[in-house]
């Protein structure tokens, strides 16, 4: 059904005063109250049932068609619809269309299926409406989003119980912030690491005053640096940008056998640029838990003592990763975070918060002092006002959220959902081993794994001796997971990502594979087992008949 057939624009509907107040208070009558109560309490007590009656995974309507259905670009005088009509507007005809993160079947992406009392706890938070900015708009809000700060510090951090006791409602210090997501997380922390590297001197009043080129001049410098394995995440180029020192300055380093930053290269760079590059500065390194691609987890410990040696701000990207602090089990895979300056975490990944929060965390409370902006009207000098050290202005209140389901799951209930991510994934590579269509790329190491089709009939590709040979079958296996992957993607039953990895096999030549993220826990052995048979008979159906 078209949008538009389900009620024309009518001559009725008029944006007075009355009807205005009507709209604004309360629903317009009976029948759109029915309308309300029939699908708000199937998505408030049976989220998970609604969502995979109603909504697809990727419906197989191309967004050419979609998109001719959205091109009307005026908005109309008076109202077109009664909230009625726009409601079942949004079930009958949006939703099909949208994606169903929440089935056990979507494992291709770091998008989480939400416990079903998370859409009672943002209702209720978009309800209270507050502003997280400043007190006069949040009041309590702003105490509790201080507590649950500092209850994530501590998981990283773990300083002593004196330290949180003095910290947690002082007014003048931050353990961190709340932004919209982990980019916004990972620019803040090098926002900070730049502005206390460039900090004020005689005569200069700091790079966040003076700006880049007066702190360039102020202490010698003509060039700062960011470095970080070359599978971090492309926020940190953003940052690059953001805060002046060029996108191209965020350096990427080679990863080992394992997927995690070469320690070795690391130093080599670090010395490099110390000897050759008169007056570059390193503004920071960013060690990664958990990078987005293959869920690998960089040698914590021995970044931080790098950076501890050289005098370095040293960053944790642990946007994906962090939460596997809860885990009892698996939390040493984390080992050496507690080391960092800074750490970024994002509460709709494995924190199983709807869109979207992020957050950063430093071990000085002082830190975010260098980022601190003041206005007449708003985060006045001398108040508490959360907004005054935040990238972000104007925020809802996703630290109720974060506090509420804290009290609801625990760490246990946490670890749970951790424990079920990493070894439902362990179980997997072991069957993708077990079957001879298929290559495990790069075991898990968290809840994320890689792997591709590679039929027998394409095994010259490791052995051929002519480069040229090697680089055919390679492309040609590209091309088989690249049309796997979007039939299966098509077909709307089932969802598994691809992205391409430049191992020192591939011989200049990207290897794309197939990404699984599992951290489902309505995600089983036995789906991910039928998710391998569709992509066998996809793969035969596409490619067997050519090849017999």
């Amino acid at each position: 059904m078209n949008p538009s057939e389900i009620s024309a624009p009518g001559s009725h509907l008029v944006a007075d005063w009355q009807a205005l107040m009507r709209t604004f208070i309360h629903p317009e009558n009976d029948a759109t109250r029915k309308i309300l109560v029939k699908y708000m309490e199937q998505i408030l007590f049976g989220l998970h049932t609604f969502l995979a009656d109603h909504v697809g995974i990727t419906e197989e309507v191309s967004l050419k068609k979609l998109a001719q259905r959205f091109t009307d670009t005026r908005i109309n005088d008076q109202p077109e619809k009664k909230l009625a009509d726009v409601i079942t507007d949004l079930i009958e005809n949006i939703a099909p269309h949208a994606v169903n993160v929440a089935s056990p079947y979507f494992v291709g992406h770091m998008t989480a299926a939400i416990p079903f009392f998370m859409v009672h706890l943002k209702t209720i938070a978009a309800a209270l409406n507050q502003n997280t900015v400043k007190l006069e708009t949040s009041k309590v809000v702003s105490i509790i989003e201080k507590q649950v700060l500092a209850k994530i510090h501590r998981l990283i951090f773990n300083r002593r119980s004196s330290f949180y006791d003095h910290h947690v409602q002082h007014v003048e210090t931050t353990l961190g912030s709340f932004v919209e997501d982990g980019t916004l997380a990972n620019i803040t922390a090098l926002w900070v690491a730049r502005n206390r590297l460039l900090g004020p001197r005689p005569g200069f009043a700091g790079v966040e005053n003076d700006g880049l080129p007066a702190a360039f001049a102020a202490w010698g410098v003509k060039r700062c640096v960011v470095l970080v394995s070359r599978l971090g995440h492309y926020s940190l180029k953003k940052a690059g940008g953001l805060l002046g020192i060029g996108n191209r300055n965020v350096i990427p380093v080679d990863v080992d056998e394992h997927n995690r930053i070469d320690l070795s290269a690391l130093q080599r760079k670090m010395d490099e640029l110390g000897k050759s590059t008169a007056g570059t500065r390193i503004l920071g390194v960013v060690g990664i838990a958990g990078t987005t691609e293959t869920g690998s987890i960089d040698a914590l410990p021995a970044l931080a003592t790098i950076c501890r040696d050289r005098q370095i701000h040293f960053h944790v990207d642990a946007a994906w990763g962090g939460p596997t602090l809860m885990s009892e089990r698996y939390r040493r895979l984390l080992d050496g975070i507690g080391l960092a300056d800074s750490v970024s975490i994002d509460g709709h990944k494995q924190l199983y918060m709807p869109m979207s929060c992020g957050m950063v965390f430093f071990k000085d409370p002082l830190a975010m002092d260098v980022v601190a902006y003041h206005a007449g009207y708003i985060n006045r000098p001398g108040s508490v006002d959360l907004g005054i050290k935040s990238l972000s202005g104007s925020r809802e209140a996703n630290s109720l959220i974060l506090d509420s389901a804290l009290k609801i799951m625990g760490l246990k209930g946490y670890a749970l959902l951790i424990d079920h991510g990493i070894e439902t994934a362990r179980q997997f590579a072991r069957e993708i081993k077990r079957r001879p269509l298929f290559e495990l790329v790069t075991a898990p190491e968290l809840n994320i794994l890689t792997y591709r089709i590679n039929p027998e009939t394409d095994a010259p590709h490791k052995s051929a001796p002519s480069v040229h040979r090697r680089r055919s079958a390679l492309e040609r296996l590209n091309s088989i997971n690249t049309t796997v992957q979007r039939l299966q993607r098509e077909r709307g039953k089932s969802f598994v990502s691809r992205t391409t990895l430049y191992p020192s096999t591939a011989q200049g030549t990207g290897m794309v594979v197939l990404r699984c993220v599992i951290m489902n826990p309505l995600t089983t052995i036995g789906i991910l087992k039928s998710i391998l048979d569709e992509q066998t008979t996809i793969y035969r159906n596409a490619f067997s008949a050519s090849e017999s």
